[in-house]
């Protein structure tokens, strides 16, 4: 072989084998790939953060109860609400001859909300005379009502209008009534300061129309109330009690209350209730004549405490007991004194 060939073959061998090592050397390490540069949004971010978290404001504050409403005594509520209530009411009297009696009438009523502003409602009642002459006691079931409240408020002052009726199945009525009875109904208008005559006037229909408005704020009640009683006789056309066809009645009422602490108010309040048309009678002969000038009207004061409970959520009991006295005659005469008992249960 020629020494040219040999070198050649060298040199090819040197070439392979060169290659060879290369090959197997470890490839160098990839250069570090470049980091991206951060978004403009994204490095602005803290500071969008630092000026939202320098615009929220505080918390908010959730919003005070409404003013305390001193509930009256016997005005109506300036509220549609769901209630039942029970009102007592006893009186104490005598005859002027030395003889006392006590009359004790009681009223049980019934409310609930169809909507935030109407309620109807409905009103039973029951009078129970201890009468000074002997063998004149009586009991007597009165005329319930039915009837409705519309009630609405803006800002401190509140109002409500009432449409009702009674519903003439009382007891003590017709031509020849039980004596006990009809004089059970005439002992309950005076122990409820005659602002409930309708439910008594057992022989009538009467139709009722009312309205009040309150000022409520700063723990303060103040209310005025009137209201137009029409009654059309539906039955005992020739009893003593029921000589005319038609009347006309009214009441008319303030209530003042204050808040002296959250669970304790004081109420008082001025009654008057006066014949728009004059009733008449029957006299000891037996002629239709009109009543005296001092039975047609009657003026009352009343005044008393009020408790305030919260039984469980959204039930609330506000028991009250009240003092009440006439201001002018006939219940001056018969020193009448009356007390009232009112438990009053909201749900």
């Amino acid at each position: 072989m020629s020494k040219t060939k040999f070198l050649l073959i060298q040199i090819i061998t040197v070439a392979a084998l060169a290659r060879t090592v290369r090959a197997d050397e470890p490839a160098p390490p990839p250069p570090p790939a470049a980091v991206p540069a951060a978004p403009e949004s994204a490095a602005a971010a803290p500071a969008a953060t630092a000026v939202a978290a320098a615009n929220v404001g505080p918390a908010t504050t959730p919003a005070p109860p409404p003013p305390p409403y001193s509930l009256p005594w016997q005005l109506r509520p300036v509220a549609a609400v769901n209630v039942v209530r029970s009102d007592t009411a006893v009186a104490f009297y005598d005859n002027g001859m030395g003889a006392t009696g006590s009359t004790v009438a009681t009223m049980l009523l019934a409310s609930y909300k169809v909507t935030p502003s109407l309620a109807p409602m409905v009103r039973l009642g029951l009078s129970q005379n201890d009468a000074p002459a002997a063998g004149m006691d009586g009991t007597s079931f009165i005329n319930p009502v039915v009837g409705a409240t519309y009630a609405a408020k803006v800002g401190a002052i509140r109002w409500a209008a009432f449409l009702g009726a009674t519903v003439p199945i009382g007891q003590g009525a017709g031509n020849m009534p039980d004596a006990g009875a009809a004089l059970a109904n005439t002992a309950g208008i005076r122990a409820r300061s005659a602002m409930d005559n309708a439910m008594f006037a057992v022989n009538y229909f009467t139709a009722i129309a009312g309205g009040g408005v309150a000022y409520v704020d700063h723990k303060l009640t103040v209310q005025a109330e009137a209201t137009l009683l029409q009654l059309f006789r539906v039955r005992g056309d020739m009893a003593a009690s029921a000589t005319d066809s038609a009347r006309t009645n009214s009441t008319a009422g303030i209530h003042a209350g204050y808040f002296i602490i959250p669970m304790l108010s004081v109420g008082g309040e001025f009654r008057y209730q006066r014949w728009l048309t004059t009733p008449t009678q029957l006299n000891t002969m037996g002629a239709k004549v009109d009543i005296p000038g001092i039975a047609k009207d009657t003026m009352t004061v009343a005044i008393g405490p009020r408790l305030h409970f919260q039984v469980s959520k959204g039930l609330f009991l506000r028991p009250g007991l009240a003092y009440a006295r006439g201001l002018d005659k006939p219940l001056t005469d018969a020193s009448y004194n009356m007390v009232q008992v009112d438990v009053p249960f909201y749900f």
